[in-house]
């Protein structure tokens, strides 16, 4: 069934048990903010994040709402099983062709218009933490995927090669120049590479320019600005290092 916007639909004994694994994956990590989409089950994803950590080591984390990260609004489609709707004529473009989707019924929302709005939160949201701040936003599938297409350079057509498991865990850099995808539809692993350098190595990366591509292969930099993660739909820490409108 597609869910949508449906009020009430929380996590599952499963979403719980993923929500908690990914929380004590990013216990260590220093978070400015966490930002939820209004929705129960990113709501309730946010809140297992914030209990995870220690208050002592200064995360007094309060999970703040923003309606932009929200799921698209699929107006009609919603409630109905997905075996019915890939019987529709508009589930082809929604798979080929979603820049030209506006899903049916009075509030329905085209997908272009949710990219945009979660795009611009994003951005928002970069500008107001700041160029070294690292933050997570639990959001949804269609969402994170329109926010990565928007990262790599990529028209909103080609967000359906993108993948964002439940619970899953997408890192976007900004800089000033251009985003850099860390990670994307990460489900297991250490986040090291996501704690701040040691003072001595990010006095060096100063020295450089934060905006600038590895050239000649490497790891790159260690520092990473933006993280998002949502258990109905994947993650995606997004946000920032760099200007909001980088």
């Amino acid at each position: 069934m597609l869910t949508g916007w449906t009020p009430g639909v929380g996590l599952d004994e499963r979403g719980r048990r993923q929500a908690s694994a990914l929380a004590a994956r990013l216990a260590p990590v220093p978070l400015a903010a966490v930002v939820t989409s209004p929705l129960d089950r990113c709501r309730q994803t946010a809140e297992t994040i914030i209990a995870a950590r220690d208050p002592g080591n200064g995360q007094h984390l309060r999970a703040s709402v923003d309606d932009r990260v929200g799921e698209c609004h699929y107006g009609d489609w919603t409630g109905k099983p997905l075996k019915e709707l890939a019987k529709d004529p508009l589930w082809p473009v929604v798979q080929v062709h979603p820049s030209a989707v506006r899903f049916p019924g009075a509030d329905g929302e085209s997908m272009l218009d949710m990219q945009h709005r979660a795009v611009t939160a994003v951005r928002e949201w970069n500008g107001r933490l700041g160029a070294n701040a690292t933050y997570l936003v639990c959001s949804h599938g269609d969402v994170i995927k329109a926010i990565v297409a928007d990262s790599l350079g990529l028209h909103l057509d080609q967000c359906q090669r993108i993948l964002a498991d439940p619970c899953s865990l997408t890192v976007i850099r900004y800089t000033p120049l251009r985003p850099f995808l860390l990670r994307l539809n990460d489900v297991g692993g250490a986040v090291d590479d996501l704690l701040p350098p040691p003072e001595k190595d990010a006095a060096e990366a100063g020295r450089e320019s934060e905006s600038d591509a590895v050239v000649g292969g490497g790891a790159g930099s260690t520092t990473t600005g933006g993280t998002t993660s949502d258990a109905a739909g994947g993650a995606l820490v997004g946000g920032g290092t760099g200007s909001a409108g980088g």
